[in-house]
């Protein structure tokens, strides 16, 4: 069964062979071959619907199959430092200076050694992916497909165990996240192409087949794609470069730093599926060395990012100075996180509201794009069921080693966000408009640990109300019943993420909800938690200045990299300049024209004669 947005796209979709069959009947296919010997079906390729499920997630219940296979794959990891290339064209390149990825937990223990591709060697690899671009658009979406399909199969078995651990490991993950991490990367891998099928399958109409047909053939974007993926998420990662791979671009990849060994895992078994060489190619570099060498290049046709929105904008400007350089428009599809709230009402269940909130808030230590980071109760609800429940459990999660089955969350990702939650709490520490409930306490001797941390906030106008946290950090607001409406309106200013959610029994309210927070979250949840949307059932994406909305997850996010070109085959052309309302006589129409040569006449021979002829 396909999605409504699938439906919409693909509303003129038939299958194959009725197609055909209809139109030899008609004479159009029949007229085609008598005119040319190419083989039309090659320009388009239609398809059947599939029906499609998102991925199920593996129980690893003490004793079974998938734990011990996990435990393999740990041990596997932790027992050496496994060297990662720079990977361009299919040649594996290694630099002098290596760095390291280390456990989040752990920061002593490295489980990856990699290198930063330099300059040159970007501007090479741009060369090889262009090439490779030229190559692999001819390949027939079919065998595209047949690729993707058989990745996504791998990834659920051959290599699942091994990304989940690597993603454990290096991305400090508990085993639910991780696995829920290689679900959503097996699902973008296998739905992908049956959301290509439905796009693929669009026809233009054809209701004058004695006369044209028409054509829509999907192209990919000519030049280079330039991927540059976060740390928190692996499905993500291979997302942002196999999504435009699929579409027939090639893809200059540059993973996170924090995330070497599980992306490394996943490009090793989309060449394992059978991807040629060059149409994604593996790049660890510097941010701003790979930043600078992309957007400066002529042949830039997009860049598919992940991340801050700071970075986003810096990625928008180095574009906007180069506009003159480029051959294409860039496309920009890019992602950022927001603030993301939780939004109760006096008619909500107060046990959901603070379970689905703690889940929210605190999962992955906050790390989500998704991540909830404000919190609205009503004041009819704060004192006598929310706070208590909701402080009494936060204090007591655990949060230790990644790898231990009861740890709720595990550490930061590295330094660099350790420092920034750190002065996000000395600002909580040092703010009036502030009041610590639970938490604000951290460490780094061993890794980069944050204990959850509850926050109540008198001042929306407060910058914490505001930016991102993207850490353990929960702010929470009491406002008053009677100002419901004030409070949502001011949600809707000054909170703008990716998710919002909603809880409440009351219906007016939910309605209400709908209307109000219609623009500044990308997807609006009811009595469910911001995290946890999942492909192809609740894409995801926003606007405003957190995301260009593409809908990652849906048809809609292909679109993006593609070029479709139109085909008009006339079979009766025009032959006349002049429209019949014009009344041109025939003796005009026919100026121009070539005119049938006179028919000779045979002159009768004259009898000889001695007089002069007179001229």
């Amino acid at each position: 069964m396909m999605s409504k947005a699938a439906l919409c796209i693909a509303s003129s979709m038939r299958s194959t062979l009725p197609r055909h069959g209809a139109l030899i009947k008609r004479g159009v296919l029949a007229n085609a071959s008598n005119r040319s010997k190419s083989d039309r079906a090659r320009l388009v390729e239609h398809f059947d619907p599939v029906p499609i499920a998102n991925e199920k997630l593996l129980d690893y219940e003490n004793g079974s199959s998938e734990r011990k296979e996990l435990e393999s794959s740990l041990q596997k990891i932790l027992s050496s430092v496994k060297h990662v290339p720079i990977v361009i064209d299919g040649e594996e390149h290694k630099v002098r200076n290596e760095l390291l990825q280390v456990l989040p937990y752990n920061i002593k223990r490295p489980i990856a050694r990699y290198g930063h591709a330099s300059h040159g060697m970007l501007e090479m690899a741009i060369e090889k992916t262009v090439e490779a671009q030229e190559r692999w658009d001819r390949t027939q979406l079919s065998e595209r497909m047949y690729i993707w399909q058989r990745a996504a199969e791998m990834i659920a078995t051959k290599y699942r165990f091994d990304i989940v651990a690597a993603t454990m490991l290096g991305q400090g993950k508990t085993l639910r996240q991780a696995e829920m991490d290689v679900a959503e990367l097996v699902d973008f891998m296998r739905i992908s192409p049956a959301f290509l099928r439905d796009v693929a399958s669009y026809e233009p109409i054809n209701d004058f087949p004695v006369t044209q047909r028409n054509y829509m053939r999907l192209r990919g974007l000519t030049g280079f794609v330039a991927a540059i993926s976060p740390f928190n998420y692996t499905s993500i990662a291979a997302n942002l470069a196999f999504t435009p791979a699929l579409m027939g671009n090639a893809v200059m990849w540059k993973p996170s730093d924090s995330a070497i060994l599980s992306n490394w895992y996943v490009f090793q078994a989309m060449r394992d599926a059978g991807l040629p060489d060059g149409v994604v190619n593996f790049i660890p570099s510097e941010e701003t060395t790979f930043a600078a060498a992309v957007t400066q290049h002529s042949k830039l046709a997009g860049i598919h990012f992940t991340g801050t929105a700071g970075v986003l904008k810096v990625l928008w400007q180095l574009v906007a100075n180069n506009i003159n350089v480029y051959e294409n428009y860039p496309r920009l599809v890019g992602d950022s996180g927001g603030k993301n709230f939780h939004f109760v009402h006096s008619s909500a269940d107060p046990e959901t509201a603070v379970a689905c909130t703690i889940r929210a808030a605190f999962e992955y230590a906050g790390q989500k794009c998704s991540s909830c980071s404000m919190l609205y109760v009503p004041q009819s609800l704060w004192e006598s069921h929310i706070k208590k429940p909701l402080l009494e459990i936060s204090s007591q999660l655990f949060v230790s080693k990644a790898t231990y089955c009861e740890c709720f969350y595990s550490a930061l990702i590295n330094r660099q966000a350790y420092n920034r939650i750190y002065m996000w709490l000395r600002y909580i520490g040092l703010n009036p408009d502030c009041e610590l409930l639970t938490g604000g306490t951290c460490s780094r001797k061993q890794g980069y640990y944050v204990d959850p941390t509850i926050v109540q906030v008198h001042d929306l106008n407060d910058r914490i109300c505001r930016e991102e946290l993207l850490g353990p950090i929960l702010c929470v607001h009491v406002y008053a019943d009677e100002e419901l409406p004030q409070t949502m309106a001011k949600v809707a200013e000054i909170n703008h993420g990716p998710i919002g959610s909603v809880f409440a029994s009351d219906a007016d309210f939910i309605d209400e909800a709908y209307r109000v927070f219609k623009f500044n979250v990308g997807n609006l949840n009811v009595n469910d938690k911001s995290t946890g949307a999942m492909v192809a059932r609740q894409p995801f994406g926003a606007g405003h200045m957190t995301g260009t909305s593409d809908k990652l997850g849906s048809p809609h996010a292909l679109l993006r990299w593609t070029s479709p070109q139109v085909i008009k085959e006339s079979f009766k052309p025009h032959v006349s300049v002049y429209y019949p309302y014009m009344e041109i006589t025939e003796h005009i129409q026919n100026i121009g024209k070539p005119q049938p040569k006179p028919e000779s006449k045979v002159q009768p021979q004259m009898e000889s004669r001695d007089e002069p002829q007179v001229a």
